[in-house]
């Protein structure tokens, strides 16, 4: 009895300990899949170079498809009304990466820095990237960069980045088969593109370091920045692809560039025979780049905890072939790269956040570039500065429409040709050119509900909205020692 005794006890305490072990075990489980639940989601943002508004299938384009990122579309939110930065490169990156419009932005123009580069943002400078580091964010940079020579303090390394592959400077980012690339801090000789030949392609190259950024992170949270330089001229990708689509846009486009010489691959662009063919091979390789970018995410098992992005940095150009107008590339909207009308700042923008955003759905709100910085600052769950002008669209992001503050105005200013600027209050769009040479010019007044091509200046019919058009141009911008507008006057 008392051995029968004994073994029931010890079995007992067998189950016993058993049990307990299996509890905390299931505890310790349930702990580790919360913990994984609650990790912050990385962030991809993919930015196009000098992409048009009709230049996805997904926002009107006829002439080409872009499976890949029309697929990112039906994922997530395509914004209608988003815009960039400013109408030209530089300025609008800077007005990314710091959350501020470019009348308060550092870098507010185009300024090339001879042999390679452009003016640096300053050193105390707050990127998006910065925040992101601050937030627990891994952080790399692949594609042009733009905003200070190498080894300036606008190095991308030293703005936040913990990686950078690719071009340092747009101007070198002209040309798809460059003499170099960089790698940091070290400049990186492309060998292959030796003596004219065309061994290497630079999207190619940028791509795969990107697709080791992720795999070298996946364990990480991270924060991984594509600024690509597709679709700006030149007009070359591989040569397969241009075969691909030659013919098939009819009248074809002949450019004659810079072929030889000194300044051949240092910023002019080489001659294209099939400028329409080479433009969509172009568009096929960026629209590619996005989808393995996209099934690698899913590979590593990180589509549902990433938030991909899909915009450009401004309208349409015009340059080494391009032909916005053979491919209507702005879509209803006026203007293209260089203006300030709707076609030379308003861009395509789709997010997707698997679990937070409803899947195919389309936002109005007016946001622009200098909102992403405190957007993701508040994913990230980091304060940011007081001095931003950008508002958080978040709320938009998971359906809290309630939730969402509004611009009083949206500021965009223009330092070449003459010139210009442009305010956007609801739907009210005021734009002024020639302010450098014509300050006291006359102001156009659009009313943007009722004219998105912007065809009808109204502004003698509106006094009242002109006087206040012209004391919003009054305070919207703070001096700049660098980038003046020391003539204009309202």
């Amino acid at each position: 009895m008392k051995k029968s005794l004994k073994m029931f006890s010890l079995a007992v305490l067998i189950f016993t300990l058993f049990s307990c072990n299996h509890k905390n075990t299931v505890k310790e489980s349930s702990s580790q899949l919360t913990k994984k639940t609650n990790k912050k989601p990385n962030i991809i943002y993919i930015l196009a170079d000098d992409l048009g508004y009709g230049d996805l299938s997904s926002y009107g384009q006829e002439k080409f498809k872009t499976p890949n990122i029309d697929k990112l579309v039906t994922q997530g939110l395509m914004f209608t009304q988003h815009y960039a930065g400013n109408t030209v490169c530089a300025p609008s990156r800077s007005a990314l990466l710091t959350g501020m419009h470019t009348g308060h932005t550092p870098v507010r123009g185009n300024k090339e820095v001879q042999p390679e580069g452009q003016y640096p943002i300053p050193d105390a400078t707050y990127t998006l990237a910065e925040s992101l580091k601050k937030g627990g964010y891994v952080t790399g940079a692949f594609g042009k960069w733009g905003l200070g020579y190498p080894g300036s303090e606008g190095d991308p390394v030293y703005q936040g980045f913990d990686t950078f592959y690719g071009y340092n400077c747009q101007r070198l980012g002209h040309n798809y088969y460059p003499n170099h690339l960089w790698s940091n801090r070290d400049s990186i000789a492309l060998t292959g593109n030796d003596n004219h030949q065309k061994g290497q392609y630079a999207p190619e190259l940028i791509q795969a370091e990107a697709i080791k950024f992720l795999e070298k992170n996946k364990d990480t949270t991270f924060f991984l920045y594509v600024p690509t330089i597709i679709p700006h001229a030149e007009l070359a990708a591989p040569e397969n692809l241009i075969e691909k689509y030659r013919g098939k846009y009819l009248p074809e486009k002949e450019f004659k560039g810079t072929d030889d010489g000194p300044e051949y691959r240092l910023g002019k662009y080489e001659s294209q025979k099939d400028a329409h063919a080479a433009f969509v091979a172009m568009i096929e390789v960026m629209d590619t780049q996005v989808g393995e970018i996209l099934s690698k995410v899913k590979e590593l098992g990180l589509e549902d905890n990433t938030i991909v992005v899909f915009t450009s940095d401004n309208g349409p150009h015009t340059e080494g072939g391009a032909d916005p107008k053979y491919f209507n590339s702005n879509g209803k909207l006026r203007g293209v790269k260089r203006d300030l009308y709707e076609g030379g700042v308003r861009v395509p923008m789709t997010i997707r956040w698997p679990g937070k955003i409803k899947p195919g759905t389309t936002t109005d709100l007016i946001s622009a570039f200098w909102d992403v910085f405190p957007t993701f600052s508040e994913v990230a769950g980091v304060d940011v500065p007081d001095n931003l002008d950008g508002i958080s669209f978040l709320p938009t992001l998971l359906d809290k429409p309630e939730e969402q503050k509004q611009h009083d105005y949206l500021y965009w200013e223009f330092h070449e040709r003459g010139g210009r600027q442009a305010i956007r209050k609801g739907n009210w769009k005021a734009v002024k050119y020639n302010v450098l040479k014509k300050p006291n010019a006359p102001m156009q007044l659009f009313d943007l509900s009722t004219d998105i091509g912007e065809k009808n200046n109204i502004a003698d019919k509106h006094p009242e909205i002109v006087a206040e058009m012209k004391e919003l141009f009054k305070g919207a911008r703070t001096p700049s020692d660098v980038f003046t507008f020391d003539q204009v006057s309202f």
